[in-house]
């Protein structure tokens, strides 16, 4: 009987030292969807770049720990933070009310607003419901924009959903799709600042409402690490006072 106590014990107390271990994080594993440019991407040499990974980077070294980044399909990346294969989500995850009841969010650490692009031969002017019958519109599958244009344009034209952006701009260069609906700055570097210049913004930049584009982009969390969370939210308030924030900002976007 005191074999079993003991082992019972020991057993426990490993399983306890396990979870205080996991609480201190000192290395953390962020899941991103690659590629998202400028957020997250490859350069021709392979090396993994964007704001997202130089910003969790530098988080990272505030925080004083080693990190790394797995690569992960956006319309999986929520259930492989629940299963464990990462610690965080660092992708352009914008915070909502139905991710709120999923993971637990960081302070925000950027807000950008959507758009609509299409060639710039298109007749369009804006994007509404009364022009918009028999075309087909490509966003990204999970994402804010596939929500919003599925919830406002569904009935009247056709939603094609893509595993990657990349995958939809080749549709679009293809002529499969007629329009894209996609976070403004991926569309403005690989559309507007590439030799894709044939593409033009349609109509006016998309921020609202609430129920798709919520507080800006944040870190995801598993709900119970409510300490690093904390961590994080101090780092991110460290690099913005340092000035690291401010480089990272203007190496990818300018001064905008």
């Amino acid at each position: 009987m005191k074999n079993i106590i003991f082992i019972s014990i020991t057993a426990a107390s490993l399983a306890i030292g396990h979870v205080q271990a996991r609480d201190s994080y000192d290395h953390i594993r962020f899941g991103v969807d690659v590629p998202y440019e400028p957020m997250e991407y490859r350069t021709p040499d392979g090396e993994l770049t964007g704001f997202d990974i130089d910003l969790g980077n530098a988080l990272c070294e505030q925080m004083e720990v080693t990190c790394e980044w797995v690569e992960q399909q956006w319309d999986g990346i929520i259930p492989g933070l629940l299963a464990r294969n990462y610690d965080a989500i660092m992708s352009s995850m914008t915070i909502n009310e139905e991710r709120r009841a999923q993971v637990l969010f960081t302070d925000s650490y950027l807000t950008v607003p959507s758009a609509w692009f299409g060639p710039v031969d298109t007749a369009l002017e804006e994007v509404n419901e009364s022009n918009l019958k028999g075309l087909i519109l490509g966003v990204q599958r999970g994402t804010l924009q596939d929500n919003y244009a599925t919830d406002l344009y569904g009935d009247i034209a056709t939603v094609r959903r893509y595993a990657s952006v990349d995958d939809m701009l080749l549709d679009m260069e293809a002529e499969r799709v007629d329009i894209v609906f996609v976070n403004y700055p991926v569309g403005k570097t690989t559309l507007l600042d590439s030799e894709r210049s044939e593409y033009r913004v349609i109509g006016d930049m998309i921020n609202e409402p609430y129920k798709y584009f919520g507080d800006g982009l944040a870190i995801a969390l598993r709900p119970r690490d409510e300490a690093l969370a904390e961590r994080f939210n101090e780092a991110i308030t460290a690099v913005k006072e340092d000035g690291t924030y401010d480089r990272i900002h203007e190496r990818y976007f300018g001064e905008e």
